[in-house]
């Protein structure tokens, strides 16, 4: 197995990336390999001050780096040689078997379409993120942020993604997947809730339980649910400021604890034909090493062969 991290990719790169591919080390199995892609004379200084013996790294020399701010699709043809594109190719080529970065999320979502490709069969890939249950566990989320407009083909292709995941690397068995809405009648919502509840009332790709209010994403109502890219990134950033405000006023609480985006890594790109995970921009190394963990977990599932099973 081989894991590819961009070393360069985050507002804290190189150092964090470095650091937590070394904490992450110590918790893989001697056949899952990292390979850190990146300037490789800024990896070994960080590797020797942490006395970290360089030879249990793969790595993968760059000399460009797509900054934060740079236009995705410009950035991937403009710097063939940064991160990101050099990142994509190996993953493309079957050099890597997953490929994650806290660099520029537009550019990652670029790649991943462009270079791996969207699964046959799938209308859109999608972003999806782990949100805490207040009665422990976890639940999922999608779309966070890819598709700010969607259609009802496409919520009803993020309700089998959402299922297979939670099935597969979660550990959820028969999931419970929702429609987020306005409402829990079935005649609640837009024109595309509506359309949507239709699709998935009918549909025995999953386990469909109908609409979910805003306020059900912290209860045991869904495993799974689906909402647009739009109102789901906006979902999501309200509940990360959950941590944040809890530190600020001085609470601790292990509930709100959990919203600590540290503890869960990135977010997985689902829906493309090879793992791709997309870290928060300011992942620490506790981010990253999580990060890592995803990876891994996504490849020994066998997660993109499942999905491209079901879309056959």
């Amino acid at each position: 197995m081989k894991i590819g991290l961009d070393i360069m990719g985050g507002d804290y790169a190189p150092k964090a990336i470095v650091l937590g591919a070394i904490a992450a080390h110590q918790s893989l199995a001697p056949d899952q390999h990292l390979v850190l892609i990146g300037d490789t004379q800024q990896i070994k200084p960080l590797l020797q001050e942490n006395g970290f013996n360089p030879d249990h790294f793969e790595y993968v020399h760059t000399d460009e780096v797509i900054g934060m701010g740079e236009h995705p699709t410009k950035a991937i043809l403009q710097k063939p040689n940064s991160s990101i594109a050099v990142g994509f190719q190996l993953l493309k080529e079957g050099k890597l078997d997953s490929f994650a970065s806290a660099g520029n999320s537009g550019a990652m979502l670029v790649g991943a379409v462009f270079s791996v490709k969207p699964i046959a069969g799938i209308s859109r890939p999608c972003l999806c993120t782990i949100v805490p249950k207040l009665k422990g566990g976890t639940g999922l989320l999608l779309d966070v942020g890819a598709n700010a407009d969607c259609k009802p083909d496409n919520l009803m292709d993020f309700g089998v993604l959402g299922s297979l995941y939670a099935e597969n690397v979660m550990q959820i068995n028969n999931p419970k997947v929702a429609l987020m809405n306005i409402g829990e009648e079935d005649e609640k919502g837009n024109m595309i809730a509506l359309s949507s509840h239709r699709l998935m009332k009918e549909t025995k790709l999953f386990n469909f339980v109908g609409n979910v209010e805003g306020r059900d994403l912290f209860n045991d109502k869904a495993d799974v649910i689906v909402c647009d890219g739009f109102t789901g990134n906006v979902m999501l950033k309200l509940a990360e400021s959950f941590y944040v405000l809890t530190i600020k006023k001085g609470l601790k609480d292990e509930f709100f604890d959990r919203f600590n985006y540290e503890n869960y890594g990135g977010s997985p790109v689902l829906g493309v034909n090879a793992p791709v995970l997309i870290g928060h921009g300011i992942s620490s190394p506790e981010a990253i090493k999580n990060m890592i963990f995803q990876s891994r977990d996504m490849i020994t599932s066998d997660l993109i062969g499942k999905i491209q099973a079901a879309f056959q």
